[in-house]
């Protein structure tokens, strides 16, 4: 297939293709409020500013085995990426390194103190009752009236032209006539943000509006009118099935168990295969447990961790110090994460931040501009060298270079991968390792050319005999950048992942993409004219 030109090009240009959709698909995407982001490849942390943290965990005063340790990392894994959610970063990297380590990096983050202090903290898990959304109806009035006074350009805005009408959402059935009659004047700034009920009894709220409820609901004279006793808590992530949303549950304040209390829980199947969550308290916490759930069956239980809502469960009946949590519909990989939810309200040791930097918006502004200055000098020597010393053949190699720059940029922005300043470093050193290849080739062809072949022979063995020469030294290269990546953090990674995919471009664009250029040039001459200036 590869050796008929026509789909040779074909996949050149699909490629091409699929790397500008790639970039013109990663340059307008939003984050999770819905902002746009405006970056074709996404910036690193030293190219946008922000907080780099390390973290592990503090065995000062408690000695882990190896298998304690991992658990415990994977346990402290899920806490600490709840808590980011918290800070109102856009795309935070929150990510494993090693079996004892936790990478946190938090791009745009002005607030370093209290990064710090949300990572450290203890984690806290809570059980609490959630309560119907129905029991705010008589006082929901009164809140709207105290939000339009705290934010009277908001309301009004709200009031001229609410969203959808959920009247009926927290009314009840007699309510529901005269919500219809409510005028499009009428101010409802929190309940124009409710776009509809969840699958467990909450509030769903598009993400882009969590920061005006946030607001809304901070308001002391609105936790006044709340019912005696109740609190909203958010869910921890997107509901299930409701994408861009974010879910919030009215809850009892007080917690009928802590994570204090929980002495293991580990994902299991029914007799039905289906995903089940068991967990165990300890003897004395179990018959406190089994009391209170008794008084509640039928409800909803929240299992919250740090103030945030990962699920709601009914409970079907009083559970002693030995219970199981059904997920319905969910999958192993959902009870898993459960039970690392409920197993890190227990971790047996603390964190600690063992590595923190911190770098300017100014700086990286700084970094960047000299990283482009860096590549637009190294790109314009690299060209001028090719074109004076190998003429047209480096003209063939000038047109791969470009696609290989768009092929990389492609690949980065279709992984997801980020650009830091390293790896602006490796992008620029896999450049000049594309050219190296097509130096290979080129030499070769030139002994080919000097040995009496003609043209078209003499590219055939070029590419043919430099092949092994070219795999040899970019396979060594990709080693080297997998050992970085396995052992290194942040930059080191960023400058390994760079230069790892920048290999794998650049090896194509050589191998692949000049030869079909040759080919089409050596098509398109008579026998007679197939000069070749190199």
């Amino acid at each position: 297939m590869f050796q008929n030109t026509k789909a040779r090009l074909g996949l050149i240009a699909a490629l091409i293709v699929l790397s500008v959709f790639a970039l013109w698909s990663n340059y307008n995407r939003k984050d999770d409020h819905g902002k746009p982001i405006r970056q074709a490849v996404t910036l690193g942390l030293d190219l946008q500013g922000g907080s780099h943290f390390a973290l592990e965990l503090d065995e000062a005063r408690t000695a882990l085995t190896p298998a304690q340790r991992s658990d415990a990392i994977d346990r402290a894994l899920r806490v600490v990426r709840l808590r980011v959610e918290g800070l109102g970063v856009s795309e935070p990297v929150v990510q494993k390194a090693g079996n004892n380590r936790i990478i946190v990096e938090l791009a745009g983050l002005s607030d370093q103190a209290r990064a710090k202090s949300v990572l450290q903290k203890s984690a806290f898990l809570e059980f609490q009752i959630v309560r119907p959304l129905t029991e705010i109806q008589p006082s929901l009035g009164r809140m709207e009236a105290a939000i339009v006074a705290a934010f009277p350009n908001e309301g009004k805005a709200q009031g001229q032209a609410p969203g959808a009408d959920v009247g009926g959402l927290l009314q009840t059935k007699g309510d529901a006539a005269k919500s219809a009659t409510d005028t499009l004047a009428t101010s409802r700034p929190l309940q124009s943000k409710f776009a509809a009920q969840g699958p467990e009894g909450q509030v769903l709220i598009a993400n882009a509006d969590t920061g005006a409820v946030r607001r809304y609901l901070a308001l002391p004279q609105v936790k006044a009118l709340l019912p005696r006793g109740t609190t909203f808590l958010w869910g921890v992530q997107d509901a299930e099935g409701q994408a861009g949303m974010s879910s919030l549950y009215l809850v009892e304040e007080d917690a009928i168990m802590t994570g204090d209390n929980l002495q293991d829980a580990q994902p299991q199947s029914d007799q039905f295969g289906r995903p089940v969550v068991v967990f165990e308290l300890s003897r004395r916490a179990g018959r406190k447990f089994e009391k209170e759930t008794g008084e509640h069956i039928n409800q909803q239980m929240a299992i919250v961790l740090d103030d945030r809502v990962f699920t709601a469960p009914v409970i079907r009946g009083a559970i002693s110090n030995r219970g199981q949590i059904e997920l319905g519909n969910s999958t192993l990989d959902d009870a898993t994460d459960l039970a690392l939810v409920l197993r890190a309200g227990a971790l047996p040791a603390p964190l600690k931040i063992v590595e923190e930097r911190s770098v300017g918006p100014s700086l990286g502004q700084d970094s960047v501009e000299k990283g482009q200055l860096a590549g637009i000098v190294g790109i314009l020597a690299v060209v001028a060298m090719m074109l004076v010393y190998y003429r047209l053949s480096g003209l063939f190699a000038v047109v791969g270079l470009l696609l290989y720059v768009l092929f990389i940029l492609g690949i980065m922005a279709a992984l997801g991968s980020e650009l830091s300043f390293p790896g602006i470093a490796g992008l620029i050193l896999s450049i000049g390792m594309a050219v190296d290849a097509n130096v290979l080739i080129f030499e070769r062809i030139r002994e080919e050319l000097a040995a009496g072949r003609s043209v078209r022979p003499a590219v055939q063995e070029g590419f043919q005999h430099a092949l092994s020469a070219i795999i040899d030294s970019n396979l060594t290269t990709l080693i080297t950048a997998a050992i970085l990546y396995y052992v290194g953090t942040g930059p080191i990674r960023g400058f390994a992942v760079t230069l790892a995919i920048g290999i794998i471009a650049s090896m194509f664009t050589a191998i692949f993409v000049v030869r079909t250029i040759f080919m089409v040039y050596l098509e398109r001459r008579s026998p007679a004219a197939q000069g070749l200036s190199i």
